[in-house]
């Protein structure tokens, strides 16, 4: 069964600033490029930092305002002002990047975004390289793929090889990314592996569990809650 990975769905024409692209310049490129953030990138395309559009509003946000007195101030009232003053990417880039390599998957790629708090991934070979870029978007384009893809999968990979499955013995059926799984298998085990697997179909929205099993072989299963009823007990 293909998992979709990060060079599935990454664009690979990238917007990047150098360390030394002045501000003016960056907004030049954020704006034609129709972009909202850039890698900055050194001589050799290794990714040293991002330069977004949050980076680049403290300019315009604390321009002309008086500096207050604090205390303390935090971590985050410094780097404002000291990107509201700054001129150069290298000053202006949040650093240090979070990254990512073409061969991580879709899930790894989602949960080092929510992790990291970051909308979007510079992707980048075993060297630091900068190959690609990945955002939240892009992420979701797996749920464009075609019923007809998803159901083959399901089939092909889940039920016949994986778990040898007869042909006809479940039945599949999909519709906007939710796969319906309907028949009598065996085991509970396989009826709950098959649920398992299939949820990992790239694309899967939701699985509708409607299978039954006529051995319930479920860890303590007097005690489990949930899943489908035995053959023959009502």
């Amino acid at each position: 069964m293909r998992t979709w990975q990060v060079r599935d769905v990454m664009t690979t024409d990238v917007a990047s600033v150098r360390e030394g692209t002045a501000y003016r310049e960056i907004v030049d490129v954020l704006t034609g490029r129709r972009v909202t953030a850039a890698p900055v990138v050194d001589g050799a395309r290794r990714v040293l930092g991002v330069v977004s559009e949050a980076d680049l509003m403290y300019k315009v946000e604390l321009s002309g305002q008086p500096r207050e007195r604090h205390l303390r101030p935090d971590r985050h009232r410094r780097e404002a002002r000291a990107k509201a003053g700054a001129t150069l990417a290298a000053d202006l880039m949040t650093a240090p990047p979070v990254t990512v390599t073409p061969d991580a998957t879709l899930v790894e790629a989602a949960r080092l975004m929510d992790s990291r708090a970051v909308k979007r991934l510079p992707v980048v070979d075993d060297l630091g390289r900068l190959v690609g870029i990945v955002t939240r978007g892009d992420l979701l384009k797996v749920h464009l793929r075609p019923d007809a893809d998803i159901r083959r999968d399901v089939v092909d990979e889940v039920l016949r090889r994986t778990l040898g499955v007869r042909d006809g013995v479940v039945d599949v059926t999909v519709h906007g990314g939710v796969v319906t799984l309907t028949g009598q298998l065996e085991r509970w085990s396989t009826v709950h592996l098959a649920l398992r697997l299939t949820r990992q179909v790239s694309g899967v929205v939701e699985v509708v569990d409607a299978l039954g099993y006529a051995v319930d072989d479920a860890p303590n299963s007097a005690l489990r809650l949930g899943g489908g009823m035995p053959a023959g007990i009502a």
